[in-house]
């Protein structure tokens, strides 16, 4: 069946019909919202109040927009509404100056506060199609630009730029006129290329090339399971950051990073799995336990520039796990 058709099965009432034309635009419509909220876990919530608003909706739809638009509409007004409730998402730059000593990372900070990862590839969740595939519209510093602006103009740039969708069809999603509309995208350009580095990460993975990455990616690994403190400091910027949200400490500089990594990660020892978190190379971490086996403990993103790292972005919560689909411990 075409979408016209399961269109209009789902308005008589046919649950498996909606839940089969729901299921094309799941992904877009879930990275529309992390977009929005730069929450993983909120991103989640707004999905599935999303789709209950358009199955309750169903028989008021009328048809004069496309599916996809309609439920753009009501995304984006289910994170507006979420949005208006919480506090922007920040890194954690944001939160607090960099630390110095390396034994006080302080406690983990309760409530909605930092950046939450995406994955690019979880089982089971359908793909997204050619026009989703850009990856630096999920980047990690795209998207927590894109947390300063004012909700409005967030979703405005977000419609437009990534989505691609007409002045109209966005004054139509909002309630605004679309010369609002063209107001709001200039203001919300302006401010995001003042927070985003000159080249974007697909710019510098692109410039390293797909055997660089490789490279790249297995000299990390090699270093960091063999606890390899000389092989890692020659992968690392000057000015490289590692951060560790929820917790509340980083650290800022080659030196200070790399004494953080020597007497504190490289405690015990560690597996790394390679994945692809916000278009960029990331890692599941699995640390030994006490009894020997190896538990997942982190999820590690990579920024790079000129093919030498410069953050080091490490996730800790625990309830990010299972939205990754990831095992709990590192397969044998």
């Amino acid at each position: 069946m075409d979408e016209s058709e399961l269109l209009e099965r789902a308005r008589g009432g046919d649950e498996a019909a909606f839940a089969r034309l729901a299921a094309g635009h799941r992904r877009e419509l879930k990275a529309h919202c992390y977009r929005m909220l730069g929450s993983l876990q909120d991103a989640e919530d707004a999905l599935q109040e999303t789709l209950l608003a358009a199955w309750r909706g169903l028989p008021g739809f009328e048809g004069r927009s496309s599916p996809r638009t309609w439920l753009y509409r009501i995304a984006t007004n289910a994170c507006l509404r979420l949005a208006s409730k919480r506090p922007p998402r920040v890194l954690s730059p944001e939160y607090g100056p960099p630390r110095g000593d390396v034994h006080d990372l302080g406690e983990f900070v309760p409530g909605p506060v930092f950046l939450e990862p995406w994955p690019d590839d979880v089982p089971g969740d359908p793909g997204p199609d050619a026009s989703f595939a850009r990856r630096e519209d999920v980047e990690l510093a795209f998207v927590a630009a894109l947390q300063h602006l004012p909700a409005t103009q967030r979703a405005v740039l977000i419609l437009r730029e990534v989505l691609e969708f007409s002045a109209a069809e966005v004054a139509s999603v909002l309630e605004l006129t679309p010369a609002a509309v063209n107001s709001a995208l200039q203001r919300a350009r302006k401010a995001v290329r003042e927070r985003v580095p000159p080249a974007t990460q697909r710019a510098e993975l692109s410039a390293l090339g797909a055997e660089g990455q490789r490279e790249l990616i297995d000299a990390f690994v090699a270093a960091w399971e063999r606890a390899d403190v000389d092989a890692l400091v020659s992968l690392l910027a000057e000015d490289v950051r590692f951060t560790m949200p929820p917790l509340p400490a980083w650290f800022d500089g080659r030196d200070d990073v790399m004494r953080f990594i020597a007497e504190r990660c490289f405690e015990t020892p560690w597996r790394l799995a390679p994945i692809r978190v916000n278009g960029q190379p990331g890692f599941a971490c699995y640390q030994r336990n006490p009894d020997g086996r190896f538990r997942l403990g982190a999820i590690n993103v990579l920024s790079v520039r000129d093919g030498l790292i410069t953050a080091i972005s490490g996730f800790l919560d625990p309830a990010l796990y299972p939205l990754f689909g990831l095992p709990k411990e590192f397969p044998s």
